[in-house]
């Protein structure tokens, strides 16, 4: 129920799905009365659906603390059934805030995870790179970096198919002496770990456009202002281009003529392919697909959902910290002053901005 265009866009993107993942089955939660009605226009997947109903719906501009009181809204009871074993992965385009809030609290974290992480995929010269953290934790202590790049590893190697991905560091500088001590600290470890040999090392902002390693690990708040910043980028340079082909006949002659390849470029960068950013390290899949997308934005997030419960991601992730954090101090040893623990309703609160 949650979105700007919901129900509709969730149960054709659904109808989506399950065209590329005929094995799929589904719990929809909501208002049984509006659902049911738009199933109907969807025979086959009315038969891999099962209504859920559902009395409330979290707005979008609830926040999380008061998301956490309203027990009978369906992105509750979804995450509720995820809990209970009675489903693999939840989607929502509903309230980021509310949705992290509530995964955290009643899935918890992956065993050996400390906090979650929010990552998405974003277009580079080199094809697709995995960013992570995006917002869901501002402090981030060297063990937490780590914990991020098993995830991240494990992530590119499931959802984008890189056999061996190589892993970058967001740093002021590539040199080894840049940096705080988290960081350093983090690519300590990371270099005397088992994936040591995908550790890039440190990469720069100008890298992640670049395509220079297929992960890209920082601390929530970096990410999130990374992310703003290059979709910014994006967003200038379509206007620019608009600007460009329409300022005289001649650039309207030529724009015909580009036409083709323009085309190429805005199936690239449409926003729909890189739709469902992912709440990494808890006891269950979550994608949260962004809130203006349409069927097939969301039919894109269910394939992230998929993907991850098909290649069993968490089971990877597990045997993934097992061999790096052998490698690691003990927490205490790798904290530093900027790395206190954020509550999750406190980091639920600060991705209430922060889909994509």
């Amino acid at each position: 129920m949650g979105g700007d265009h919901a129900p509709d866009i969730v149960v054709a993107g659904l109808a989506i799905a399950l065209e590329r993942h005929p094995e799929g089955r589904f719990l929809l939660f909501g208002d049984e009365a509006r659902l049911t009605p738009l199933l109907a226009r969807h025979p086959r997947l009315a038969q891999a659906v099962t209504v859920c109903h559902a009395a409330e719906v979290i707005p979008g501009d609830l926040k999380p603390t008061a998301a956490l009181r309203l027990r009978q809204a369906s992105m509750r009871l979804a995450i509720d059934a995820v809990a209970a074993g009675e489903a693999e992965g939840v989607v929502s385009a509903g309230n980021t805030g509310a949705l992290l809030a509530l995964a955290k609290i009643i899935l918890k974290t992956l065993p050996g995870i400390d906090r979650p992480a929010m990552a998405g995929i974003a277009p580079s010269a080199r094809g697709d790179v995995v960013m992570l953290d995006l917002g869901a934790n501002v402090q981030c202590d060297a063990r937490n970096l780590v914990e991020f790049a098993v995830m991240g590893d494990v992530f590119a190697r499931v959802v984008l198919g890189l056999p061996a991905p190589r892993i970058g560091l967001l740093n002021v500088g590539s040199e080894e002496m840049k940096g705080d001590d988290r960081l350093r600290q983090a690519a300590e470890i990371l270099r005397a770990s088992p994936i040591a040999a995908r550790f890039h090392g440190f990469v720069e902002g100008h890298d992640i456009a670049a395509g220079t390693t297929d992960v890209v690990v920082t601390d929530g708040f970096t990410g999130n202002v990374a992310l703003k910043t290059g979709e910014g980028a994006l967003k200038l340079i379509g206007q620019l281009l608009r600007q460009v082909f329409t300022a005289s006949v001649s650039a309207r002659i030529g724009y015909l003529l580009a036409k083709s390849s323009l085309e190429r470029l805005r199936e690239w960068l449409d926003p729909r392919r890189y739709n469902g950013a992912v709440m990494l390290g808890l006891n269950g899949v979550v994608v949260k697909s962004h809130g203006g997308t349409d069927a097939e934005g969301f039919a894109h997030a269910m394939d992230v959902a998929m993907d991850m419960v098909t290649h069993k991601f968490n089971e990877s992730i597990r045997e993934g910290l097992s061999g790096v954090l052998a490698a690691a101090p003990e927490k205490e040893a790798v904290k530093t002053e900027a790395a206190g623990e954020t509550p999750a309703i406190d980091a639920a609160a600060g991705l209430a901005d922060a889909e994509r």
